[in-house]
């Protein structure tokens, strides 16, 4: 599925979503919260159909934070990598 612009965002599965479950709401965030958190946005984007255009938005704006397209900061910057 291929949209345009931002329009995919109106159908992304995390929309309406709490926005601390895909960012983290405290900088001094343990661990295992940040792991669990991560995990649970994950899965809302491993099921939406806009997951490849969110991902191609954040590599192309080199998104420095956040789930988006179902990889966190550190699995987006080794994919801009290969």
């Amino acid at each position: 599925m291929v949209i345009s612009s931002w329009e995919w965002s109106s159908v992304a599965a995390c929309r309406g979503s709490e926005g601390s479950l895909f960012y983290s709401a405290d900088a001094a965030e343990r661990k295992e919260d940040r792991l669990e958190r991560e995990q649970l946005a994950k899965r809302i984007c491993a099921g939406c159909v806009v997951r490849e255009e969110c991902l191609h938005e954040a590599l192309e704006r080199h998104e420095s934070y956040g789930i988006w397209g179902g990889l966190n900061e550190f699995e987006r910057r080794a994919l801009a990598r290969t």
